[in-house]
């Protein structure tokens, strides 16, 4: 399945962290100023190191996949572009109740209390 156009981040980074990174960046960023930016497919935040993946061209014009890393204290702000309303605050349903599972030879799942460890006095 082909991820729409709206289905993107902007990262967007702290002054300093854009005064650091110098031209090495420009390539990738969009907006001029405290508004520069870098828009990508997929993000991922979990270590020292914000991983960026982007949708980018050769000088040739061929489509090209790049990962871009930056420390995670360079980020300012992450903003979410998403087309299927699935982000943000809004009413969530209700969960319909799970049934209860009985298990072989112990009855109802939830109804029983746990049982004394083993070799000690019930």
């Amino acid at each position: 399945m082909q991820q729409r156009v709206l289905d993107r981040y902007a990262v967007f980074f702290f002054p300093q962290a854009l005064e650091a990174l110098g031209e090495d960046a420009a390539p990738f960023l969009e907006g001029e100023g405290n508004k520069a930016h870098v828009i990508c497919r997929e993000i991922d935040t979990a270590g020292a190191l914000l991983e960026m993946t982007l949708d980018c061209q050769t000088p040739e014009g061929e489509p090209i996949e790049v990962e871009l890393m930056v420390p995670s204290n360079m980020v300012r702000m992450i903003v979410s572009a998403r087309s299927d309303g699935s982000f943000g605050f809004r009413p969530r349903p209700v969960p319909h109740p799970v049934p209860q599972a009985e298990i072989p030879g112990r009855g109802m799942a939830a109804s029983s209390s746990p049982d004394p460890a083993p070799g000690s006095a019930a």
